[in-house]
């Protein structure tokens, strides 16, 4: 890689926040190193890197701040929130349904990046993500707990090794034992084409799509989503092991 290319291959790796933190501590004096721990572990020497390269002949940072800023603006989108409801009775009066969430797995054209804590065959998730993972050109990513699919009887949850058969090609990471104990995975959320993001309190299956209460709330911000989706990558290794 050229040092012409930095500046394009860093507005890749950051997104507006962490760019805007960057330019602030170095425009504040701060170390390049210090200036870096507002960025994942996992990514500090590649960003290292690439800032190095773009001041390689003069040393100074004000070029670098300025790459920085660029970055911020580019990233730089207005967020939307929208409410997320199911009710029974058809008693919600503002916002979409949660199951209009199939639309958005539907629509991606991607990446989906997915974490719950179980599946039910009756969600109608379990046959959009299906659909999507053999699409060309959408990379589907889920997290889930182990326990949480051991199970037995007429409503036994299919197990993670089901999961991941019925989901293939998709990657499925199921937790594993931290600390002498398995990790439980209760974060509930969809994060579309690196920029929706829905969290949501419900769990995939039909009751929770169509008869309890349930509330969630889709985000359209690339900064976040992106920024979540990292934080999961960044503790995969350890919390989760990927089913083969």
């Amino acid at each position: 890689m050229s040092d012409t290319d930095a500046p394009r291959q860093l507005g890749r790796l950051l997104t507006g926040t962490e760019a805007k933190d960057i330019a602030d501590r170095l425009a504040d004096g701060d170390t390049l190193t210090t200036a870096l721990k507002v960025v994942a572990v996992g990514q500090r020497a590649e960003v290292r890197r690439l800032l190095e390269a773009i001041v390689r002949d003069t040393g100074a940072t004000y070029q670098q701040v300025l790459v920085l800023r660029a970055i911020e603006g580019a990233r730089a989108l207005p967020t939307t929130l929208s409410p997320l409801w199911t009710m029974p009775g058809h008693l919600v009066q503002s916002g979409p349904l949660t199951t209009s969430v199939t639309r958005l797995v539907d629509s991606a054209r991607h990446a989906i990046t997915c974490s719950t804590f179980n599946f039910q065959r009756s969600s109608a998730l379990w046959t959009s993500l299906r659909t999507a993972a053999q699409r060309d050109g959408v990379a589907v990513r889920v997290y889930m707990d182990t326990r949480a699919a051991e199970g037995n009887g007429k409503y036994a949850p299919p197990s993670t090794t089901e999961v991941a058969a019925h989901l293939a090609p998709a990657e499925v990471w199921r937790t594993k034992e931290f600390d002498g104990r398995y990790v439980r995975n209760h974060a509930k959320f969809l994060a579309i084409d690196h920029h929706l993001l829905l969290v949501t309190s419900a769990n995939f299956s039909w009751s929770a799509e169509n008869n309890n209460v349930e509330f969630g709330v889709l985000i359209d911000n690339p900064n976040l989503t992106e920024a979540v989706e990292r934080e999961l990558r960044e503790a995969q290794e350890v919390l989760y092991e990927q089913i083969s």
